[in-house]
């Protein structure tokens, strides 16, 4: 029989020295080095800030790379982009993490994505909090929405985006690929 991993807690994570090449996540109770994004995917995120945020201002706030804890004992995860409700933001501990998943989770498609750890970060995501996980696809320029019933809409050229659930109108894909 195999040996059990040494399972580290979300305190103990936050012990952790940061810095260096990679940035950290907490995996199901294990630390997991993941790469820098490269040029490409952090303009995606600024772009999709930035529109969300002339959106959804009234709603709350929109994060790049906000740390989150969607279960408190052994995940520390950080979405690409984040959406959180004004009185989610207000009533977080400034000296730790968000508890559970942000209200939108944005996940922007790179390389070292596969699309089993893509749907296996949605349902984590959607069952702890979370009103819609999206996963934006550069290369071939469409955005997947999911949300917590088990819906999921694929949105490409021409389309829009409906930000209901958020209090805004909607975001056209032509913009988020503009």
């Amino acid at each position: 029989m195999a040996a059990l991993p040494n399972l580290i807690t979300v305190a103990q994570f936050r012990d952790l020295p940061e810095g260096g090449e990679y940035a950290y996540e907490l995996h199901h109770g294990e630390v997991v080095a993941l790469t820098r994004p490269k040029i490409r995917h952090t303009k995606m995120q600024v772009r999709l800030s930035r529109l969300l945020e002339l959106k959804l201002k009234s709603f709350g706030e929109i994060i790049i790379e906000l740390p989150h804890c969607p279960l408190a004992e052994f995940e520390v995860r950080a979405g690409d982009v984040a959406v959180i409700s004004r009185s989610r933001w207000d009533a977080s501990d400034s000296d730790g993490y968000l508890a559970g998943a942000p209200d939108l989770v944005i996940e922007v498609r790179s390389p070292s994505n596969t699309r089993k750890q893509l749907l296996e970060l949605a349902a984590l995501c959607l069952a702890n909090g979370a009103r819609e996980f999206w996963v934006v696809d550069p290369d071939t320029r469409t955005v997947s929405v999911m949300g917590p019933e088990g819906s999921a809409s694929v949105y490409d050229a021409g389309g829009s985006i409906p930000l209901a659930v958020f209090g805004g109108g909607d975001l056209a894909v032509d913009e988020v690929f503009g």
